[in-house]
């Protein structure tokens, strides 16, 4: 007897190719397709009636984003998959729909049957993405590590002052609080940009604050 099929969502705007996607679905024995939707709006209403147990979002929606989508979709059904399918790579839209509660994030132009591969790893317990994603993720990861190993760079002081300019201080109050002078502030932060190999102010509160 084989097993039951599982139920699948998809969330895409773009009607040739959600009609596309509802095919690769449907054309295959191991999934059933339960829903369709066009935007983020009609999918919070009907995936949940639907029974899904993953979906197919599209980020770049019209109104809210399939971010927010499952965002709120991952609150009310924390067992249920989300499987990103869109055609952004950059940096923020990948950790963010991670963050979100996506177990998967491959890109549209791999074509179906990478699609439907992906969607297989998924319910193999795995997390399917597209190679150029993964090497995007890896090198984060690496620039983490990095970015942490500069700051254990800086000394006790150094740390406090920088502490202080990611509190929004400027140079007087950086030196009242710490009951310094605005010279060794000056000099601290010097010190500090040359250390985490910056040049700005921003640069060096962005890195303190990644770590």
């Amino acid at each position: 007897m084989l097993p039951p099929k599982k139920r699948i969502c998809i969330v895409e705007d773009k009607a040739d190719l959600r009609e596309a996607m509802n095919m690769m679905v449907q054309m295959s024995t191991a999934y059933e397709l339960c829903g369709s939707y066009g935007n983020a709006e009609e999918a919070l209403k009907k995936v949940p009636p639907a029974g899904a147990d993953a979906v197919l979002m599209d980020i770049n929606l019209p109104g809210q984003s399939g971010i927010q989508c499952v965002t709120a979709l991952k609150a009310m059904f924390p067992e249920m998959m989300f499987l990103m399918c869109t055609a952004y790579e950059d940096n923020d839209k990948i950790f963010d729909s991670l963050k979100a509660g996506a177990c998967g994030y491959i890109l549209k132009t791999e074509g179906p049957a990478k699609i439907m591969e992906a969607l297989d790893e998924l319910f193999a317990g795995g997390s399917p993405m597209s190679s150029s994603i993964a090497r995007k993720v890896v090198a984060s990861f690496v620039n983490m590590g990095q970015e942490n190993s500069l700051i254990e760079n800086l000394s006790e002081r150094e740390r406090m002052v920088l502490d202080s300019l990611a509190k929004g201080l400027i140079g007087k109050e950086v030196a009242d609080s710490l009951h310094i002078s605005t010279g060794t502030v000056r000099k601290h932060i010097q010190n500090i940009y040359k250390k985490l190999q910056v040049n700005t102010r921003v640069e060096a509160v962005n890195l303190y604050l990644k770590r």
